[in-house]
């Protein structure tokens, strides 16, 4: 996640700084001054991130008897065989590039993980010191295996083996230092919206440029020496407030090799999502478009199965004789993504098969133009959205001959369809054959895929045009209900809530006595709990085995409740430039779940993070427990009754 903030948020905001800009943050600082201040709190939160690991991970792994050892601490014979892996396997894949003046500074990609390397002539007389740079690679394993059994292992950091033998990459030579860095690059880039030019084309070569980005960040040892910190520095062009010193290991994203030891009992347990009842099938089978015809269903990912419903859905609709037609926005894919598969095999089969692809989604560009050109040339409409917006919302549509009529079925969703985050990520989905919804999914698409102009819909609010002033206006009536002595309740569940229109929303809903509740994920820049401002508002943050992902917004209405869900966060980039979509769920069964969620979410006894009026997070509740472990529960006895 720091990476990712690096390459996004540090990047753009040093875009704004070299480009001059003056415009000032919510608190008066400059672009330059917010960077200052990123710096520090940044290095501060790295600092403790390897700190964590060096005092609390590691040691716990060594009572487990998983070790990660340095060279040093290795015996002779571990060290001959390891010198043997060394030659074998890691010392052929290897480049030592030498810096002199017939030498450039090579180029560092982004996120690599490399050493610095000063060496001098083995010659008595020689005194002059030399830089090279060894890259290590990210085709052999980071940890090397030193030792394993059923019960133990042992690991040495890739990075140790090769230090260990520089003299073979620079023989004749003294190794006089050594130090591993890292490089983290601007991956913010925008694909101007000019038509003229394909944009497939255009976005391709700004990936090319995206490799070669301004450095944003160099990670060291803490024990690097000045002469070559100030190498670094120069040739990466970086500032010393971008460099971070790091006790222990660079890259510890790189621990999931560790995870991978088959040892169950330092793991979660493993988890089968259960498939919603209303799609299990019994000892009849029935169709999904059966089921939807009898009402809504409601699914909670990945507590209930992403396979047997939502990729059942799509897969049933292109084997089915009878659909006519499949419509279907795509954020972000997978690798291997059954759902794409399933559009190609629809339009094989002669079905009208639209798909949005979103081939801006941020760091799935190129898996989002592989299956927008391979769905093309299986016959499918492919499109890519609205000039100057990104296309973020998850709809589909399915139009299908029954009898002499037409009928649609529609899904609306918080997240991808994706079924590998679907097993990560806690998302809802709304399946359902509703008029109105399925009329509203119609001419979205035609919105998003011709020169409709609709901006009004019957069951939707669609950013940008009417998304942030919709909610406004229902925070708006609760205000009212609250002035005249009603009851007035507003809950959001949200990944981000930066957005200032509805954050003033909400301080003049608690000002007027709306009890606000609201479940945040990251991004939250409203105060709660400030006397005269927000009394009335509480912020929580749940962070657990799986990644809140759903975004729920609930408002009492006197007694008449509104649930939505969707795909939007108050952001303005949700708001104002992405296509997003948010769905009224009022079928009852599906309302009492959401219900019930929140719930738990707002519980106190809940383990969560409460946001303090100061400004900082404490941990609080716990006595009831784990919101996510009891959704687990919950489903799963839901599922087998």
């Amino acid at each position: 996640n720091l990476d990712e903030f690096y390459m996004v948020r540090v990047a753009g905001l040093k875009r704004r700084a070299d480009m001059g800009l003056q415009v000032t943050s919510a608190d008066g600082l400059s672009p330059r001054e917010v960077l200052s201040t990123l710096a520090e709190r940044t290095r501060v939160l790295s600092e403790h991130h390897a700190a964590c690991f060096e005092r609390d991970i590691a040691p716990a792994l060594a009572a487990e008897g998983i070790h990660i050892r340095r060279w040093d601490a290795l015996d002779s014979e571990e060290k001959t065989r390891l010198g043997g892996y060394f030659r074998t396997r890691v010392f052929p894949v290897l480049t030592p590039l030498a810096v002199d003046p017939a030498h450039p500074f090579p180029y560092i990609s982004g996120l690599s993980l490399n050493l610095a390397v000063l060496v001098r002539d083995s010659d008595a007389d020689s005194s002059a010191v030399r830089f090279a740079r060894v890259k290590v690679p990210n085709n052999v394993p980071r940890f090397v295996v030193v030792s394993q059994t059923p019960l133990e292992a042992e690991y040495l950091p890739i990075e140790d083996l090769i230090a260990a033998h520089l003299s073979m990459l620079f023989p004749g030579m003294v190794i006089v230092e050594q130090h591993p860095f890292r490089v983290t690059r601007n991956a913010d880039f925008e694909v101007e919206d000019d038509r003229d030019e394909d944009l497939l084309q255009a976005l391709e070569r700004e990936l090319m440029r995206r490799r070669f980005g301004p450095a944003v960040r160099l990670e060291v040892d803490d024990d690097i020496g000045e002469e070559v910190l100030t190498l670094l520095t120069a040739e990466i062009e970086v500032e010393l407030e971008d460099v971070q010193r790091l006790p222990g290991l660079l890259d510890l994203s790189a621990l999931w090799q560790i995870y991978d030891l088959d040892r169950p009992a330092l793991k979660d347990r493993a988890f089968v999502p259960a498939t919603h009842p209303r799609f299990a099938e019994g000892e009849s089978t029935k169709s999904v478009f059966a089921t939807l015809r009898d009402g809504d269903v409601l699914v909670h990912h990945p507590y209930e199965s992403f396979a047997t419903s939502v990729q059942r859905f799509i897969e049933h609709a292109a084997a089915d004789p009878n659909v006519l037609a499949i419509k279907q926005t795509l954020y972000r894919t997978s690798g291997d993504s059954p759902i794409v598969d399933a559009l190609i095999d629809a339009a094989q089969a002669g079905k009208q098969v639209v798909a949005l692809v979103e081939i801006q989604a941020r760091f799935d560009e190129q898996a989002n133009i592989k299956w927008a050109r391979a769905l093309e040339r299986a016959g499918c409409h492919v499109v890519h959205g609205v000039v100057g917006l990104k296309t973020h919302c998850k709809v589909a549509l399915v139009v299908r001959q029954e009898g002499t009529q037409i009928k649609r079925y529609a899904h609306i969703g918080t997240g991808n369809y994706n079924p590998k985050t679907a097993r990560m990520y806690e998302d809802l989905g709304l399946f359902t054959a509703d008029e109105a919804i399925c009329a509203d999914i119609t001419d979205l698409f035609n919105v998003l895929t011709g020169y409709s102009r609709q901006t009004e819909y019957r069951s939707l609010l669609v950013a940008p045009q009417r998304l942030r002033s919709g909610l406004i206006e229902r925070i708006d009536r609760e205000i009212e209900h609250a002035r005249a002595g009603r009851p007035a309740h507003v809950q959001f569940k949200t990944n981000h809530l930066v957005d200032e229109a509805t954050i003033d929303a909400l301080y003049r809903a608690s000002q007027a006595g709306v009890q606000v509740d609201l479940l945040v994920r990251t991004f939250c820049t409203i105060r709660a709990g400030v006397p005269g401002l927000s009394e009335n508002i509480t912020a929580r943050s749940i962070l657990g085995r799986f990644l809140e992902h759903s975004r729920i917004y609930y408002f009492g209405n006197d007694g008449d409740p509104e649930y939505w869900i969707g795909s939007a966060d108050l952001m303005h980039r949700n708001l104002d430039r992405r296509v997003e979509v948010l769905c009224q769920v009022q079928d009852r069964v599906a309302t009492d779940h959401l219900r019930e969620c929140l719930d738990l979410a707002f519980d106190p006894q809940t383990l969560a993070w409460q946001l303090q009026p100061d400004g900082r997070w404490l941990r609080h509740g716990g006595t009831g427990g784990d919101m996510q472990v009891q959704l687990m529960r919950r489903l799963a006895d839901r599922g087998e009754s």
